[in-house]
């Protein structure tokens, strides 16, 4: 490329005239009056106002179900740790069905921890428990395998971690 290509061409210009500013009387009149266009927006209100929030899904996060689930396990303590199951990580995942059958899939901190037979057990019993649910099955997996970095912020701070 040469310089001549390069080159921008300038033009200077000593004043411009603003462009028009938008003005409310320059607006194109609108065939509705004042008083039916209040009419309109009452009646926009009115309904938004009656309107009832949307029932969420029991079985989802935020719902009766499931929020009652996740309640009942954090009543749960591991008797080694104060803190409880859900909070110290060991809940792995709570999956509710449209028909409320429950699956918990949950870890223990090891394999020889002392309730390792009682606890799968104590956690079916609390969670059929729960009102709406109708039975609950309880998945104990070893993998992957539990770890401190599986505990919450709460949890970490009961114990002194944080």
């Amino acid at each position: 490329m040469n310089d001549e290509t390069r080159k921008f061409q300038v033009e200077e210009v000593d004043a411009t005239t603003p462009p028009p500013r938008a003005r409310v009387e320059d607006a194109a009149p609108s065939a509705e009056s004042s008083a039916e266009k209040l009419g309109r927006k009452r009646d926009y209100l009115e309904g938004f106002l009656a309107e009832k929030p949307q029932d969420s899904d029991p079985a989802e996060p935020g719902g009766a179900v499931y929020d009652g689930v996740i309640a009942a396990l954090k009543e749960i303590y591991d008797p080694e740790i104060p803190v409880n199951i859900y909070d110290l990580g060991l809940i792995y995942g709570v999956d509710v069905s449209p028909d409320a059958s429950v699956a918990v899939t949950m870890t223990l901190t090891t394999p020889h921890c002392p309730v390792a037979e009682s606890m799968p057990g104590e956690v079916e019993l609390r969670v059929a428990s729960v009102p709406g649910v109708r039975d609950c099955e309880v998945n104990l997996v070893w993998d992957p395998p539990w770890d401190m970095a599986k505990m919450s912020d709460e949890a970490k701070l009961e114990l002194g971690m944080l």
